[in-house]
């Protein structure tokens, strides 16, 4: 039975866009569906435009995905190199068949020449293509050129009647019209190859059975099928997932939110969130599911159930997703994912002690069910990890402005300190507060937000013995006499309000 395999060829030219990332996954999926192999390949031959840190960032933002690949630049594999910059003589041979074969020519136009045909084209109402002026040239006139310091691009025949048919596994038949193919450049003037002429030979070498690529390569699909059948090689099958726009319906960019699997990463998405929202794009499970695993994903994933149509993006609707995940994934999972983000605030040494990781779980537990992003976790956190926070001015007006809550507090603090170190949690801290509000005879709240705010500087959050019981005993009681104590010397005084203690 034939091997499945697939490829994805990203351009080393800056981030691993979400766009390319989905077409990265959509290749992953299928060939661990079909139990086939998943090709890495670095088109780099724009050497103008190549950045080798992105060459890392790529295979850094897709391993953070979970997509591993079974052949690349760093695993090698039997059709190495995987690196178009390496492969240039495979190239080379491949153009000068096509050459011998007559089904090439050396074109000297310059830049300014072509500009010059594709004007007139349109002026005449045409479609701009190549007019293959230098299709007959003779020896001298091409030799002529050449002393004269005019180097050659190689163009290839394209055929000029008739119609070539994309046969897509998502789209169907899709014919194109012959008389509007141009005879593609195959080899630049410096003698590099293009991007048509680079994809055909390298699919075809590396045995590829199924180009799986976004819409916008279609257009390039008939050329390439041309290429496929002068060079004498066998079609793999098409498949062009669908384009992803903005809500506006408008091209995808920076102003529409985060757009590279980095960026996400640095804001604090999942990789799973990312993975599920990314397959969501354009394709459907079959039911009304939103969140699944990648294995989930994986086990269902078919091309027949891509759609042909544009897919929305949408970061509002990532954010929820990502929160979903926040909320419900292993406890443990959700630590390791926010660790890095506390170890850059200093909240947690580079490398943290069994008691730090064990403090950060239960901060973790305490407020992830209110946040959408790791750095949203960060940052909802700092209370836990710092002492040195102002209390919130409309906090202050409201709870510290009123009467009696000196003592209230006071009573709360009193209270704590009578529960055992062993015993002090969530049940218990709860039944001790609820005694004093009983005795008092004052509504919950009257102590209930003063305290939290005396905790955390904050008027909302986690739920307050949720705070308690993770702060511990010896830190609840120190703050709540610090915001006495601030109380006293700025509420009551009438001072300035917001100074920290």
């Amino acid at each position: 039975m034939l091997t499945v395999r697939v490829r994805f060829a990203p351009s080393p030219t800056g981030s691993l866009h979400i766009g390319g990332a989905r077409t990265a996954l959509f290749n992953w999926l299928f060939a661990r569906r079909q139990g086939g192999v998943f090709v890495l390949r670095l088109e780099d031959t724009d050497t103008g435009r190549n950045i080798e840190e992105a060459v890392t960032q790529i295979q850094s933002s897709l391993r953070w995905l979970g997509l591993d690949w079974d052949e690349g630049p760093d695993r090698g594999g039997p059709y190495g190199p995987y690196r178009q910059s390496e492969r240039f003589e495979l190239y080379r041979k491949e153009a000068q068949r096509l050459l011998e074969n007559g089904h090439a020519y050396w074109c000297y136009c310059t830049p300014e020449e072509l500009a010059r045909q594709r004007e007139e084209a349109r002026k005449r109402g045409e479609v701009p293509r190549y007019d293959r002026r230098c299709c007959e040239l003779d020896e001298a006139t091409r030799r002529a050129k050449e002393v004269a310091g005019i180097r050659p691009a190689l163009r290839v025949r394209m055929p000029r009647t008739g119609t070539t048919v994309v046969r897509d596994l998502i789209r169907g038949e899709v014919s194109f019209d012959n008389s509007t193919l141009d005879d593609i450049i195959i080899q630049k003037s410096n003698g590099g190859p293009t991007y048509n002429f680079a994809c055909v030979v390298d699919d075809a070498a590396m045995n590829i059975t199924h180009v799986i690529r976004a819409e916008e390569h279609l257009s390039n699909t008939p050329k390439q099928i041309v290429l496929y059948q002068l060079l004498g090689y066998d079609l793999p099958e098409f498949a062009h997932v669908p384009m992803i726009l903005a809500p506006d319906r408008s091209k995808l960019s920076k102003r529409h939110g985060a757009t590279a699997v980095e960026e996400f990463r640095t804001d604090g998405f999942l990789p799973e969130a990312i993975v599920n929202y990314l397959a969501l794009l354009g394709w459907s499970p079959g039911d009304e599911r939103e969140q699944m695993t990648l294995e989930e994903i994986q086990s269902l994933f078919t091309l027949d159930a891509v759609s042909k149509h544009a897919a929305i993006y949408d970061v509002r609707k990532l954010t929820w997703l990502n929160a979903q995940y926040l909320n419900s994934l292993p406890l443990p999972r959700v630590v390791e994912a926010v660790l890095p983000f506390m170890q850059e605030a200093g909240y947690v040494s580079r490398d943290p002690s069994a008691a730090e990781v064990d403090y950060l779980s239960r901060v973790v537990e305490a407020v992830r069910s209110r946040i959408h992003t790791l750095v949203e976790l960060r940052d909802a956190a700092t209370y836990f990890f710092r002492s040195d926070y102002e209390y919130e001015e409309k906090g202050v007006r409201k709870h510290f402005s009123k009467p009696g809550v000196i003592d209230i507090l006071a009573r709360g603090c009193e209270a704590l300190a009578g529960v055992a170190e062993d015993r002090f949690t969530v049940e218990e801290t709860e039944k001790a507060y609820r005694q004093v509000i009983e005795r008092l005879g004052i509504p919950g709240g009257a102590l209930i937000h003063p305290t939290r705010l005396a905790l955390s500087g904050r008027t909302v959050g986690p739920g307050l013995f949720d705070i308690i019981a993770t702060l511990g005993k010896e830190e609840c009681l120190a703050r709540i006499d610090r915001a006495i104590d601030w109380i006293e010397s700025f509420v009551l005084s009438g001072a300035k309000m917001n100074k920290p203690f």
